[in-house]
């Protein structure tokens, strides 16, 4: 067998990188590029034609696909309204190559079945680093598909997904699966099914895109370790639903006039939830359902008809430093184990609060109790209601108050603020 020494080796590793990096640079040098008129060329057979590094620049016009792009390249509209147009089945541009850059083109015309991923761009596992950035992908079953490209960045497109269609049948306005690394910046989503939909994956960022009219802005199933942060859902069923998932960053991101949940957590552990707004309209602003050890701070929860249900055991939350302003009820748990929502000294804001602060510390002089025994019994028996100005349930909510020690358990705050936090003092709608 053959020795060598470790010196050799370094050289001979060395020389390999210097190699390696040669070539690339020759491939760069060597790249040529294209440009491709629709009332001439044929883009299919371009791409085939194209050696790696290449960009093909697309005139004005339809392109007609679908297009497999199997080598490096770069595919850009050059100016004009630049079509790459489906045959209505399949996936209209699928990408099996690392390194592709797609940009400033309009995609239309996919398949119709989810069985067999129908996208306007799919971005297969060998498409890792790819750039998809400033497209249209309109009225395709799902509008981009991250499926195991690695390192991708999804940014500055719009996604128009169909509206003939049930919703639940439905594409994902991007969908990522398994695609550690990848980003999704700046994109606007509308129609489709869910905005962003990620599964089984991790180390992901979903920053600063909008939603509108869809199911869930940005649904999160089995992916850990990533950030949501500085988005915006308009008019959804639910603004961020987080599934399944442990340690992500919720931050700054608004729902406005979604109409079940802003936030839902289901099964949902270590997620700190911070300086986010839920406002006007909502079911609940947040749900939480068998979540643990997570942090709301900071956020801004108004307009409910419920501002947070917290239920199924959820422990080890801390809940502090947030605003509750105009819920119809501003907290509801059904339980008989004591919370307290405060940390470190600091509460929240209750708008329904009537109480003193006569030493001028900002906090309350008593604690806040949202819930009494006549909550528990009006959610369990919603037909209850009709005596609720009966004088034996006024005298029972006398008696809670005059003698703490009848209170079921619940949430207690023991030092609600008197003010709202300076954060969110001036809530800035969002441009339509």
């Amino acid at each position: 067998m053959l020795r060598t020494s470790p010196t050799y080796r370094k050289l001979l590793v060395a020389s390999l990188a210097f190699a390696t990096s040669l070539a690339f640079l020759s491939a760069e040098v060597l790249a040529t590029t294209i440009t491709v008129d629709p009332q001439v060329d044929r883009l299919v057979d371009v791409l085939a034609r194209a050696s790696q590094g290449d960009k093909l620049q697309l005139l004005a016009g339809i392109h007609k696909g679908p297009l497999v792009i199997s080598k490096p390249v770069v595919i850009v509209g050059g100016g004009g309204s630049v079509t790459v147009l489906g045959n209505g089945k399949g996936s209209v541009i699928t990408v099996k190559a690392p390194n592709v850059t797609i940009s400033n083109v309009t995609v239309r015309g996919s398949g119709l079945l989810l069985e067999t991923q129908d996208s306007g761009i799919f971005l297969g596992k060998e498409a890792t680093e790819a750039h998809v950035e400033n497209n249209r992908v309109e009225d395709n079953l799902i509008g981009i598909y991250v499926w195991g490209a690695k390192g991708s960045v999804i940014k500055g497109n719009t996604i128009v997904g169909r509206q003939d269609l049930r919703m639940n049948e439905r594409g994902n306005g991007i969908q990522v699966w398994n695609a550690p690394g990848a980003k999704v910046e700046g994109n606007r989503i509308r129609y489709g099914r869910d905005g962003i939909f990620v599964t089984t994956s991790r180390n992901n960022e979903f920053n600063n895109n909008t939603f509108r009219d869809l199911r869930f802005a940005i649904h999160y199933m089995y992916t850990n370790n990533s950030r949501v942060e500085g988005n915006v859902s308009i008019g959804n069923h639910i603004g961020y639903a987080i599934m399944y998932s442990t340690k992500i960053q919720v931050m700054n991101n608004q729902s406005i006039g979604d109409r079940d949940r802003g936030i839902l957590f289901n099964f949902a552990n270590k997620i700190t939830v911070r300086d986010n707004i839920v406002k006007g309209g909502p079911t609940k602003c947040v749900f939480i359902y068998n979540s643990n050890r997570n942090e709301f701070v900071q956020n801004y929860f108004s307009g409910c008809d419920i501002g947070i249900h917290f239920t199924a055991g959820s422990e080890k939350n801390v809940i502090s430093g947030n605003a509750f302003i105009g819920n119809r009820t501003q907290v509801k748990y059904v339980g008989t184990r004591w919370l307290d929502w405060s940390s470190n000294g600091v509460g929240n804001y209750w708008s329904d609060n009537p109480a003193f602060d006569l030493n001028g510390d900002g906090i309350s002089d008593t604690a806040y109790r949202p819930n009494d025994i006549t909550d528990q019994i009006l959610w369990r028996y919603p037909s209850a209601k009709l005596l609720i100005n009966s004088p034996a349930v006024q005298i029972l909510k006398w008696a809670q108050s005059a003698f703490p020690a009848l209170h079921p358990g619940g949430v207690t705050d023991t030092a609600p603020l008197m003010e709202v936090p300076s954060l969110f003092q001036r809530i800035v709608e969002p441009a339509s």
